[in-house]
């Protein structure tokens, strides 16, 4: 042992034992210290919030949302930054809360349902900017046109789409969304049928890998009894997007209409993996089977055919039944509702 400089050389084992000791009990008080103002921070940051004070809370609540671990606090610190942001027209750091809300609480219905109104709320403020910023603009036009198809104003939205078209006729999917337009209305007539099964030929000549206009003039061909056109239209959506369902489905039918059963087998197959509850997917696999003697396998498909039907008819019993009694009692409390 050395003396005189102030100082000891300890053996090994005390200057580990020494150094254990320290490290054992000061980071954990350490922790525990910062643990506490974190939750300091983020009480008050809500506590601020809750009061009306935004501007002062915001900082103090970007901070702690991403510290804390109580998932109640986490959850208040969510909401009352979401509240705060779009208060205080900050739309980013809306969407990190927004984020951090998501990723912890997927499924609490209270925040989706703030989820809802602050998307809504940042869609309507980011067309108020496109429309201030470039009011002359095609996507101006294509926002009108989103909204008139929502109000179901067919021949005004494709008015806007014509417009569009104007200002530059090579525009990615705008014949489509044209087409589709004509399409909607509840009675479309043999004209609008044409022009738009001219409109989405157009739309495939500006975008050839347009899987949707493809699959779209599939069913015209289909309803025209074309099913040469129609199995062309619906291969070539499968080959563009190999997750179209419905372009598998309507191959398939297709094919069977044609008697082509051997060939309808394996897009249908397909369908079923991508829509196992499907009634019309096993009642066309069945067909399928059944074309090529395949006896148990159409039996199969069959009785799966009858199950999920008779599933599908329960579920919309249960929701007519739900809107039902929601419209008969409109003061009841929902199942979510807090117990008094």
């Amino acid at each position: 042992m050395r003396r005189g400089s102030g100082f000891f050389l300890a053996s090994p084992f005390l200057t580990f034992f020494l150094l254990g000791a320290v490290g054992a009990s000061f980071p954990q008080s350490t922790k525990k210290s910062s643990a506490t103002e974190e939750s300091g921070a983020a009480q008050r940051g809500a506590s601020l919030a809750e009061s009306g004070h935004c501007s002062e809370a915001l900082p103090l609540l970007k901070k702690s949302i991403h510290q804390v671990t109580d998932r109640d606090l986490k959850k208040r610190l969510g909401l009352d930054g979401l509240h705060c942001a779009m208060t205080q027209n900050v739309p980013a750091e809306a969407l990190d809360f927004i984020a951090v809300l998501s990723r912890s609480f997927p499924r609490d219905p209270e925040v989706l349902y703030a989820a809802t109104h602050a998307y809504s709320d940042l869609s309507l403020k980011a067309s108020e900017d496109l429309a201030r910023e470039a009011p002359f603009s095609y996507q101006v036009h294509e926002l009108n046109a989103e909204a008139l198809e929502l109000q179901g104003k067919w021949d005004e939205a494709a008015a806007e789409y014509r417009r569009i078209l104007e200002i530059n006729p090579f525009l990615r999917g705008i014949h489509a969304r044209l087409g589709r337009a004509l399409l909607a209305k509840p009675q479309p007539s043999t004209e609008s049928v044409a022009q738009a099964k001219r409109e989405f030929e157009q739309e495939l000549e500006v975008d050839p890998r347009n899987a949707s206009a493809e699959y779209v003039l599939g069913e015209l061909a289909k309803q025209d009894s074309d099913l040469s056109a129609a199995i062309r239209h619906y291969s070539r959506a499968t080959k563009i997007d190999t997750d179209f369902g419905e372009a598998y489905l309507g191959l398939g039918t297709a094919l069977v209409s044609a008697k082509r059963f051997p060939e309808a087998i394996p897009p249908l197959e397909t369908y079923e993996k991508l829509a196992p509850d499907s009634p019309t997917g096993h009642f066309q696999l069945a067909l399928a089977y059944a074309g090529v003697g395949r006896k148990e396998d159409a039996n199969r498909e069959a009785a799966l055919q009858r199950q999920s039907a008779e599933n599908l008819e329960q579920v919309r019993r249960r929701a007519a039944d739900a809107l039902l009694n929601q419209s008969a009692q409109p003061g009841a409390p929902t199942p979510d509702s807090p117990k008094q």
